[in-house]
């Protein structure tokens, strides 16, 4: 499932049409779907108006809504509800949810808040990202919720790779999902049935090949693949992924451009080594 970049227009402006053709394009190299309204696709800078078309184009584009899983995170719980529940009128068969991130919730906010948005009916998948978020989906804690009921599986995010051993131990029929593109290989291989990528984005065809190889634990095909692509995947994990992915786009001929405030265009040095792994890897056939 690729976590979408928004493409906008010079002006600032989404360019639904591009966007339509981008989810069309990743589902047609491979992907299993998209993860649109995420924080690759800025989602914190869009109107309601926008966040909700930007999610109404992917189910149509994709042709199916279980291919499309938005993310319906906010500040409040009552709104991450409305979002889930335009999610699931628009043919969404899923959603991304991040716990509270207004400030820094104990475990009983955190439950509360799955536990709100899991009325919506629609089946939730948390977001572990402590790093950004300050609120960390422990293992025990993803355990409580998905014995509730309010989730089915977790982006982890947290570059913990012993996590997923506690986490199948306390709640085996939780799915894991890959949240980090630089721990792909370490995750798989600790049973994550699943990624939300970012960088298919730029590269679908070699990172379909790398995540099929390890999760069939096929390290002769993933391993040399995965050491190719690694100065690439790291900057998913890095501060300006945003640009980052989107520099690699443009650089692959696909509709990256520019990021909304208060994103600012890319220092010259980290440009410069964006520029060079994307090359390198589509000097290597690694599209």
């Amino acid at each position: 499932m690729v976590a979408t970049t928004l493409p906008l227009r010079p002006d600032l402006s989404v360019d639904y049409d591009a966007y339509a053709e981008h989810v069309r394009w990743l589902i047609e190299s491979g992907c299993d779907g998209v993860v649109p309204n995420g924080s690759l696709g800025e989602y914190q800078t869009l109107t309601a108006e926008e966040r909700a078309k930007v999610v109404e184009v992917a189910v149509e584009a994709a042709g199916d809504g279980s291919r499309v899983m938005p993310g319906v995170a906010a500040y409040g719980s009552a709104e991450s509800r409305r979002w889930a529940e335009q999610a699931a009128e628009a043919g969404a068969g899923s959603v991304l949810l991040l716990p509270p991130n207004a400030y820094r919730a104990d475990h009983d906010a955190v439950r509360g808040h799955y536990a709100e948005v899991a009325k919506a009916g629609v089946p939730i998948v948390a977001y572990n990202n402590p790093i950004d978020t300050k609120v960390d989906l422990v293992p025990t804690l993803l355990a409580e919720l998905h014995g509730e009921g309010s989730i089915v599986a977790v982006k982890e995010f947290s570059g913990d790779v012993r996590r997923a051993y506690e986490i199948a131990e306390l709640a085996p029929g939780l799915d894991l999902l890959i949240g980090a593109d630089d721990v792909l290989l370490e995750l798989a291989l600790a049973g994550a049935v699943g990624w939300i990528a970012g960088y298919p984005n730029a590269l679908p065809e070699a990172s379909v090949a790398l995540y099929q190889a390890a999760v069939a634990h096929d390290l002769g095909t993933a391993l040399p693949l995965y050491k190719a692509l690694h100065s690439l995947l790291r900057w998913d994990s890095k501060t300006e992924f945003v640009q980052a992915i989107k520099l690699s786009m443009d650089i692959a001929g696909r509709p990256g451009g520019p990021t909304r405030a208060p994103r600012l265009p890319l220092t010259p040095e980290i440009e410069a080594a964006v520029r060079a792994a994307t090359e390198k890897a589509l000097a290597e056939g690694l599209a």
